[in-house]
């Protein structure tokens, strides 16, 4: 069954760096689109930032642009997302997802279970 773990989460102060990853198992990804998704309470799923082909084409929401990068290591099968210069908004619980459409959380089909970023100003 396909599987996607994520893993890299934790407590920051503002202006700190994490590197989140997401090891997919089960899954091939490299013709589809994988994606980093966020979820503060009270709010709606949000795109992060989405990869497709193993890297040829890259999407960005406008308030990590910059700040986030996401890459993939395909002899891993693993998904990352650097992040840089952290603010306390990006406070969330971050998941991986794969199967869908650029940073559309709606159209995906395949989850992570999610890793917790707190951001402390």
């Amino acid at each position: 069954s396909v599987q996607l773990v994520e893993s890299g989460g934790g407590s920051v102060q503002a202006g700190g760096s994490l590197r989140l990853s997401c090891a997919a198992s089960g899954y091939t990804y490299r013709s589809y689109w994988m994606g980093w998704f966020r979820q503060a309470p009270g709010k709606e799923r949000e795109g992060v930032a989405a990869v497709y082909s193993g890297g040829t084409l890259t999407a960005y929401a406008d308030s990590v642009k910059g700040r986030f990068t996401i890459s993939q290591d395909n002899a891993k099968n693993t998904l990352y997302l650097q992040m840089d210069s952290l603010k306390p908004e990006d406070t969330a619980m971050y998941y991986c997802a794969a199967g869908g459409r650029v940073l559309l959380p709606a159209t995906y089909n395949i989850w992570g279970q999610g890793t917790q970023v707190t951001v402390s100003s």
